[in-house]
């Protein structure tokens, strides 16, 4: 069997698209489970849309996913003399005419051009509803189908794994490809579109479509990676979750299902989770580390105490975006009120007794967790109440909301000092209401 070679051919003229990721992905996946090679090829042959900065765009998100390609990029921009030899040859041959300064291909009026898509199965198109297409702008340069037809022969390319979306493309190339002189065409792999809830197709006017975005909320690379792969194709066990190293072993192309793949933006940040949470708390920790960083409070972090309460709330963390609001408190002279869960719970007629009965009991207990645990919850029998109703008054003067990490692991690493602190204040607070 000859060796696989794909390519992954993106336009720089915006950021790196979530399915464009996906065919990345799956070309990568794909060269790296039969041992083959991966080009990357960079679509630049349009001056107009084509900047520097889109171009540093892919290559980051292309690292950030962690895929990796067989030699130096190849930049169509650089490569336009031989898109101008073989628009030469066509017209030479007479399978292409000039037509009011553009070159067209000169397409058979009868016939069918067919091939096996190993995702789509046969696929044949009417060559008389194909028109006379342009190969070369009255401007001299090249069109997409040239540049497609001509680099997927000069490179060698076995496999083109691309969108659903470039199926119509294919007969055209496959036209020029063999007036090129070619006696075979590579094997072609349509992947199915990417649709949204509303089973629509993403797009960048209506959805959240940039990888970059993902990225930037904190989604990490190879949870990233395994959704991706979900993306229309899964596993024959129908275990979702697992190393990308088991991914590149499983994943076969005719595994690819042809229907569309709905985008899950929930099941994403599950996966996400389940990352997160398999992370060692050195892992996590330095994982969120980005994040913490961009607080205003970031400057005043004891980067050990960072280290004992991150832990705390890597079981409830679905991305790392959320990780800066739930540790705040830590950090902060006094936690920051949430208005709403202070009228809740601290208007009732038990609040202000809790909180004196807590700032009593926790100026003589052992500072340790399980202390902390028996002495709220023998003053919740005290006032008959169960244990959760009893603590929520503590932890909103001690967190400033009604809901975040574990109340006393978070309390042990506070320290009494901090805590007596803030059960003062509470208490000033319901003085002057």
């Amino acid at each position: 069997m000859s060796t696989s070679r794909l390519r992954f051919a993106p336009a720089p003229t915006g950021s790196l698209h979530i399915g464009s990721a996906r065919t990345a992905l799956f070309n990568w996946l794909y060269a790296r489970h039969t041992g083959g090679e991966l080009v990357l090829r960079i679509e630049d042959t349009n001056a107009e849309l084509t900047r520097p900065e889109l171009i540093d765009n892919i290559y980051r998100s292309l690292e950030w996913l962690q895929i990796d390609f067989d030699g130096a990029p190849v930049r169509q921009s650089e490569r336009t003399d031989l898109y101008n030899d073989a628009v030469e040859q066509w017209l030479a041959d007479d399978f292409a005419y000039v037509d009011e300064g553009a070159v067209r291909f000169r397409v058979p009026d009868r016939g069918t051009t067919a091939w096996e898509d190993l995702v789509r199965g046969t696929v044949v198109f009417e060559n008389q509803h194909i028109e006379d297409f342009v190969v070369r702008r009255s401007d001299g340069t090249a069109t997409f189908f040239t540049a497609n037809a001509v680099d997927d022969l000069d490179l060698g390319i076995t496999h083109v794994v691309r969108g659903e979306d470039m199926v119509n493309v294919t007969p055209k190339v496959i036209m020029l490809r063999r007036a090129l002189g070619a006696t075979d065409v590579p094997e072609f792999a349509h992947l199915p579109l990417i649709v949204n809830e509303q089973r629509k197709k993403l797009s960048k006017r209506r959805d959240d479509v940039a990888l970059e975005n993902y990225r930037d909320r904190g989604i990490v690379a190879p949870a990233m990676i395994n959704y991706l792969a979900l993306l229309g194709w899964g596993p024959p066990d129908d275990i979702e979750i697992r190393p990308v190293g088991e991914i590149v072993e499983l994943f076969e192309l005719g595994d690819v299902n042809p229907s569309s793949a709905m985008f899950d933006a929930k099941k994403l940040d599950a996966i996400n989770g389940e990352y997160l949470r398999a992370m060692n708390p050195q892992e996590f920790c330095q994982a969120l580390e980005p994040w913490i960083g961009q607080q205003t409070w970031s400057d005043s972090i004891d980067p050990t105490q960072l280290q004992r309460v991150a832990p705390l709330i890597q079981e409830r963390t679905r991305v790392l975006s959320e990780g800066p609001p739930q540790l705040d408190f830590f950090f902060l002279n006094m936690p920051e009120i949430d208005q709403s869960a202070w009228d809740k719970v601290m208007l009732s007629d038990e609040a202000g007794l809790i909180l004196e009965a807590a700032s009593a009991v926790l100026g003589e207990i052992n500072w340790e967790v399980d202390a902390l645990h028996d002495a709220l919850r023998s003053i919740g029998d005290t006032y008959q109440m169960k244990l959760g109703k009893a603590q929520a008054p503590v932890r909103i003067a001690v967190t400033g909301r009604s809901v975040g990490p574990p109340l006393f692991e978070s309390m042990h690493a506070l320290g009494r000092e901090a805590v007596l602190a803030r059960i003062g204040a509470a208490q000033e607070m319901l003085a002057d209401e």
